[in-house]
């Protein structure tokens, strides 16, 4: 099975101490009390007490439904992996020599990464003889820039790496929309 929370809380009988610090299933404060006062209180809203902070003087619990906050959690951590695929890095190799139509076509695909959130890196491969003329596909990457200059913006300008040279572009932050 997998684990749901990154940390197990204790919860009724597991709970340590004699007097804990007791908030009601409403989020009100009902004050310091012993164990089996707090344990009577959850009971009879047929709840569970769950210890929120342990390390606190006295400890800190709650009367809660402890397996709705387990599933609440659960969706949590679903959602902030599903927006952290919006991070990803896509890439688009290029050729110094590259003809203008084959240019469009994967510039059109980079547009399509970048309206979905994606950061797109160029990266520009030379071969034998092209490494003597680097500044040819500068030239492409410049027009790579200027071309797809509304959509996006330069996060890490040209950089070499051996036979390569790259070039980072993240989405341009959208304005937020307006409310009616």
């Amino acid at each position: 099975m997998e684990e749901w929370v990154t940390e197990h809380l204790r919860k009724n009988e597991e709970i340590r101490g004699k007097t804990l610090r007791v908030i009601g299933a409403e989020g009100e404060q009902l004050g310091i009390m012993l164990v089996e006062q707090a344990m009577m209180k959850a009971k009879e809203a047929q709840l569970d007490l769950v210890e929120v902070s342990p390390k606190a003087t006295p400890p800190v619990c709650k009367i809660m439904d402890y397996g709705k906050h387990i599933y609440k959690e659960h969706k949590k951590l679903q959602q902030a992996r599903k927006k952290s695929h919006a991070n990803e890095i896509k890439e688009v190799w290029l050729k110094p020599r590259i003809g203008k139509h084959d240019l469009e076509i994967k510039l059109k695909h980079a547009k399509e990464f970048l309206d979905e959130g994606h950061r797109v890196q160029f990266t520009m491969r030379y071969k034998g003889r092209e490494l003597a003329h680097m500044e040819i596909g500068e030239e492409v990457l410049k027009d790579v820039v200027k071309q797809l200059e509304d959509t996006c913006k330069v996060e890490r300008g040209p950089f070499r790496e051996g036979r390569r040279v790259g070039l980072l572009v993240a989405p341009k932050p959208s304005a937020p929309a307006k409310k009616d």
